[in-house]
């Protein structure tokens, strides 16, 4: 029990800390720290996540940063492929899937590392790929038929990895929102978790009607500590340089990854 309240911690003082990405955490810890499968892990994770970024949510909506119609577009376009998702890893071997999430990690963590260890002060974002604008009088992002598309494509992508992967999608839509539009970063991070929250709330549904067994203490007090976490890593957030925490957090990733392989390799 202690364990899982540590591990919780962790994860939702990570998901704090990071804005949105935390959440690919959350498998690992529990098939390294609490020894469940992918398929039993998965739902445990998504039931978690989901709820810290429902609360997360819910405060970029009081500040008003929540971009809803985005965040309403990509979940729609996500939870159909999270059925499959959640097909896919009740299909695919344990092995399988522990290398898929590992390789994924290292993809986020390399990003992660390559974009704080290269980062310029000072320099304004920019993007040749902008197709959606925020209309400066307004303030309202000014919709086209490839803004959509775009969001579509990002949402599409964020379901498949989180009913196969049980991964929040927070690494998937915030480095697409910043490629393709020029919203604020804190609009991004509060749009994600609104998507996160829908998003994960299905996975965690169809993942559970599929016959995925949850423990239910440790669900519980994974998901609440999670949510304890999450806001002491949002309070800690505004006093830490964002540059350093990417850093930490990408070494991290490289670390749990590299155990989750070895863990595949010797038959999970």
């Amino acid at each position: 029990m202690l364990i899982s309240l540590i591990l919780g911690s962790l994860v939702g003082a990570v998901l704090g800390l990071t804005g949105a990405g935390g959440g690919i955490l959350a498998v690992p810890v529990l098939v390294i720290g609490m020894g469940l499968p992918m398929q039993q892990a998965t739902p445990v994770a998504l039931i978690a996540v989901a709820g810290s970024a429902a609360i997360g949510a819910l405060e970029g909506f009081r500040q008003g940063l929540v971009r809803y119609r985005a965040a309403l577009l990509m979940a729609v376009a996500g939870v159909p492929l999270t059925s499959l998702g959640v097909k896919l890893a009740h299909i695919l071997p344990q092995r399988v899937l522990l290398t898929l999430f590992a390789l994924t990690m290292l993809v986020v963590a390399g990003r992660l590392l390559r974009q704080a260890l290269g980062a310029k002060r000072g320099v304004a974002r920019t993007s040749s790929l902008w197709v959606g604008r925020v209309n400066p009088e307004t303030g309202r992002l000014v919709w086209s038929w490839r803004v959509g598309l775009a969001l579509a494509s990002t949402g599409a992508v964020t379901g498949l990895l989180t009913g196969l992967l049980g991964v929040g999608g927070g690494f998937v839509i915030v480095p697409m929102l910043r490629k393709f539009t020029d919203v604020s970063m804190h609009g991004i991070v509060a749009t994600s978790l609104m998507v996160i929250a829908l998003v994960g709330t299905c996975g965690m549904l169809v993942a559970l009607a599929a016959g995925a067994r949850t423990p239910f203490e440790l669900t519980l007090w994974f998901s609440a500590t999670t949510a304890l976490g999450m806001a002491g890593g949002r309070c800690a957030s505004r006093s830490l340089s964002a540059r350093h925490v990417q850093i930490v957090f990408g070494s991290a990733l490289v670390c749990v990854a590299l155990g989750l392989l070895v863990k595949a390799r010797l038959g999970a």
